[in-house]
């Protein structure tokens, strides 16, 4: 074998190896892509169990979920028996295919836009209580950051000076409020005002139902059991007499 030879061939296994690290490296950046139904492609997933979640960010699994599966994926509305109007909204791959997500122009959203309307499209649609605009925030700015499928469980729990307008009541709102308001409150309970959370604050059917304690209907009624840390904060609020602070 020539020394021209040798040169030729050590330059193709060079060729053959780069060409296989970027390959590789394509196809992991395109199995970190979510699907878009707009034709693009949103961020990268960021399931984040630790306590790296970032104050700034809209975590899909702990703040968008709870609102779409208690103001939407109701019985009757938009769950995956009900599908009304074909549309889908309790889970994260049912939310991104049939809502109306736009990630090119979140504020064009269909499902944000709709619950800022107030006439007959409104949803949820009267009796119910419009969407909180804490929460209709939560989920344009959710859409703004790629409307992703991410999650963030922060370390530790502070429940060092809890207060019902800073820690309970957006726990209702997110958790409750989308079955338990307007004139067809579920359970004849309506959660919307002050008066009403401390009403079953005090009957132990907040605590009762929060916690999946048994003989009491375990909410939220539509998803996941609430977590540790909100439990302990309902828990402490209530024990201090359930105070208006």
């Amino acid at each position: 074998m020539t020394r021209k030879t040798q040169i030729n061939q050590l330059w193709i296994s060079v060729f053959i190896i780069l060409a296989l690290s970027s390959s590789c490296k394509h196809d992991q950046e395109l199995a970190n892509t979510v699907s878009d139904p707009t034709g693009g492609s949103t961020a990268s997933n960021n399931n984040n169990n630790g306590s790296g979640c970032s104050p700034d960010s809209i975590y899909f699994v702990q703040r968008v979920l709870p609102i779409f599966q208690s103001s939407c994926a109701m019985s009757g509305c938009h769950n995956t028996t009900s599908h009304k109007e074909g549309i889908i909204l309790d889970s994260y791959s049912s939310i991104l295919t049939t809502g109306g997500i736009n990630t090119n122009n979140p504020a064009g959203s269909k499902v944000y836009r709709v619950m800022l309307n107030n006439g007959e499209d409104q949803m949820p649609p009267f009796p119910s209580a419009p969407v909180g605009s804490s929460q209709t925030s939560a989920i344009l700015k959710w859409i703004q950051q790629g409307a992703r499928d991410n999650s963030c469980i922060a370390t530790g729990c502070d429940t060092a000076n809890v207060k019902y307008s800073t820690h309970i009541k957006p726990i209702i709102s997110n958790f409750c409020q989308g079955c338990h308001s307007g004139t067809s409150a579920g359970g004849g309970i309506n959660l919307v005002t002050y008066d009403g959370v401390k009403a079953v604050a005090l009957n132990s059917k907040l605590i009762g139902s929060i916690s999946f304690m048994s003989g009491y209907s375990a909410m939220p009624k539509n998803g996941s059991k609430l977590s540790d840390c909100d439990i302990k904060k309902v828990n402490l609020w209530i024990n201090a007499g359930a105070p208006n602070n």
